[in-house]
């Protein structure tokens, strides 16, 4: 005999916070990759909206940014605010505005200090609803990124860490962590935490996909007429392109 449903079990079992075991996706709110191998593989198909995305990565320029700008450049579209936050070399205005995103709405911020790059994140995330955040914090503990992790939440800011290789194994309470790495050109995407089912083979984005522009340049000195080399590709800084900032303590100076 079949059992009888409770009355409230529907509602339950439509409630987005409710997962099942086998189930790959949660209904959540997520900005496609742009990369349709990759949000295959995404619970909610993409980038999680308020919540923390971890890069792990054993070397910067490896594609990490380049897995990122379909999304950006989509939400600059929407306008919303992107804020990078201590990048480790200088962006390339032109490479991102080719991969479409709206210089207007890009924020640079510089600090001092591992305090003031923490408290920058925090309040980047608090008061930009709705747009995105990418920083590259060389220490940040459980704690700190529990804090970040409930201003995302509350704000839905899509927040990205670029993370050294050696954090993979540290516990963080981020929603998607990924390890990325490159294998003849091609990225290599891993998940090693997301909601639901994680898929346990690597993704693999041609190149071709995910772009040969150079993003950054190493160089922070070159003349215009004198392009930067970064990792075989031409590049040029064009910091006047930019809108900077930088904090100390609880100010901030635009520039």
């Amino acid at each position: 005999m079949a059992s009888k449903q409770h009355p409230g079990a529907r509602e339950l079992f439509a409630h987005p916070l409710l997962w099942r075991g086998k189930q790959l996706s949660h209904r959540i709110q997520a900005i496609n990759t742009g990369f349709t191998r990759l949000d295959s593989k995404l619970p909610g198909h993409g980038w999680p909206r308020g919540a923390i995305t971890e890069l792990v990565h054993e070397t910067s320029g490896c594609g990490e940014l380049s897995l990122l700008l379909p999304a950006l450049a989509w939400l600059s579209r929407q306008n919303r605010r992107i804020t990078m936050i201590d990048p480790p070399w200088v962006p390339y205005p032109s490479a991102l505005y080719g991969h479409g995103l709206d210089l207007e709405k890009l924020l640079l911020v510089r600090t001092q200090s591992k305090q003031e790059s923490l408290w920058a994140c925090e309040q980047v995330v608090r008061g930009m609803p709705g747009g995105a955040m990418l920083a590259w914090p060389d220490e940040i503990s459980f704690s700190e990124l529990r804090r970040l992790q409930l201003a995302a939440k509350n704000s839905r800011q899509s927040v990205f860490l670029f993370r050294r290789q050696a954090t993979a194994k540290v516990s963080s309470p981020a929603e998607l962590r990924l390890r990325l790495n490159t294998d003849d050109g091609d990225l290599q995407v891993h998940i090693l935490k997301c909601r639901g089912q994680r898929p346990s083979d690597a993704i693999r984005i041609p190149q071709t996909e995910w772009g040969q522009t150079a993003i950054f340049s190493k160089n922070t000195n070159l003349p215009p007429q004198t392009p930067g080399n970064v990792g075989g590709i031409i590049a040029q800084p064009q910091k006047e392109l930019i809108h900077h900032a930088t904090f100390f303590s609880n100010r901030s100076f635009i520039r």
